[in-house]
């Protein structure tokens, strides 16, 4: 890859217009690595009520087997406030013109059909809405939401995001996953399958893998046939199960030079047609490494590294 193809120049290209992402949180979502159907307190990296007093979760969850759903409304009131928020925003900074519907906390496909159907379905009806993109776990979507999701992308732009985050098993054990890598690639084939667009998101820095193993998940998800692709170095915040670990010297996060250095030979190895959607990332409830507390200096410096390793922006 000597030129950057990112998600906005894909979107550019397609929808001959600025095309943004509207970031949204629906209450009531869960994720089945905290509810217990397949393990409890979730990834060690991900912040949740088992760890923090301060946590919102509501009284009445979702899962793939509720039976009914009495946050609906809540749930659409909240879909249409924060993008009636955000977009104001995106117009003004960005000059966006169209929107991608985001959803992007929790599991975003771990509820009841009927749910996800309204959900999906007034988040479409938005002005200026061209699709909608959704973050999930490949051991938490099922067939029917699947051609669903394929019969609407004849009309408007579907996205399904996985969370791979790495092809080693054993990692994924170390992480407290609860799924294997043959999950990810029965589900991701399964959605190729139906001519879905999949991105797939990567964490650089997990306990216990080398820049070998990195990579390696790179190669993997490549072979996966995905579209897109999203890179995230693993920050340590308070309220995790990496946070005991951190505090007690149990983990060392990446530093920011292996990051970069790890990122640009990621970046190396992407095909032309998969775009890049995210390059690092950083958070406000930040413990450690220091280096993720501000992403505009990521930024500079990765794009100081991308220069200087012949890639264009």
């Amino acid at each position: 890859m000597n030129k950057l193809f990112t998600f906005g120049k894909y979107l550019k290209k397609k929808f001959k217009t600025k095309v943004k992402k509207v970031p949204i949180s629906i209450p009531g979502f869960t994720c089945p690595n905290i509810d217990g159907t397949v393990a409890r307190g979730g990834c060690v990296f991900c912040e949740n009520e088992s760890f923090s007093p301060n946590f919102q979760k509501e009284k009445f969850t979702l899962n793939l087997y509720s039976t009914e759903n009495p946050l609906l409304q809540k749930q659409l009131k909240s879909l249409k406030s924060q993008f009636f928020n955000t977009v104001p925003l995106l117009k003004k900074y960005y000059g966006a013109k169209k929107f991608i519907v985001y959803f992007q906390s929790f599991t975003n496909t771990y509820a009841p059909f009927s749910t996800l159907k309204t959900l999906y379905e007034k988040a479409l009806s938005f002005p200026e809405v061209i699709g909608i993109s959704i973050g999930t776990r490949t051991d938490s979507i099922t067939d029917e939401t699947l051609e669903y999701l394929a019969w609407l992308s004849k009309k408007h732009e579907i996205w399904i995001e996985y969370g791979i985050q790495t092809s080693n098993n054993e990692t994924l054990k170390r992480i407290n996953r609860g799924h294997d890598f043959e999950n990810v690639i029965k589900t991701i084939n399964k959605t190729k399958n139906m001519k879905l667009n999949v991105c797939g998101h990567l964490i650089f820095g997990l306990p216990g893998e080398t820049q070998k193993d990195m990579l390696k998940s790179v190669e993997d998800s490549i072979n996966l046939n995905i579209d897109s692709i999203k890179f995230h170095p693993l920050y340590v915040t308070n309220n995790t199960l990496l946070a005991n670990d951190y505090k007690k010297g149990k983990f060392i996060p990446i530093t920011e030079e292996e990051y970069i250095d790890t990122l640009i030979k990621a970046i190396k190895m992407l095909p032309n047609h998969i775009s890049i959607q995210r390059m690092t990332a950083g958070t406000k409830n930040l413990l450690a490494p220091n280096w993720c507390k501000n992403k505009s200096t990521q930024l500079s410096h990765i794009h100081k590294a991308l220069k200087k390793a012949g890639i264009k922006l």
